[in-house]
């Protein structure tokens, strides 16, 4: 059987302090649908993934909550789909 689903794919900046940069970094890599593509002193590019656009949305407000992070913007979304699931 398969579903259609839609995957909503996002980029955002990540602006952090320098002293917290690299326990944010190892905080990014245990999200799940999350890539870190490349970061400077004090701001992270990532690229997540989800379902829908809400969960992105909730990712970046769970990751400016975070010790040392100034600010997690997104830069670019885009909607793919519908594409197939499953068998």
């Amino acid at each position: 059987m398969t579903a259609e689903a839609t995957i909503h794919i996002s980029s955002a900046v990540v602006s952090v302090l320098p002293e917290h940069r690299g326990e944010v970094l190892r905080m990014l890599a245990a999200l799940p649908g999350l890539e870190t593509h490349q970061s400077n002193a004090s701001k992270i590019v990532i690229v997540m993934e989800a379902a829908e656009s809400g969960i992105l949305g909730g990712r970046l407000a769970e990751i400016v909550s975070w010790q040392g992070v100034l600010s997690a913007n997104m830069v670019f979304e885009q909607v793919d789909g519908p594409v197939e699931i499953g068998d």
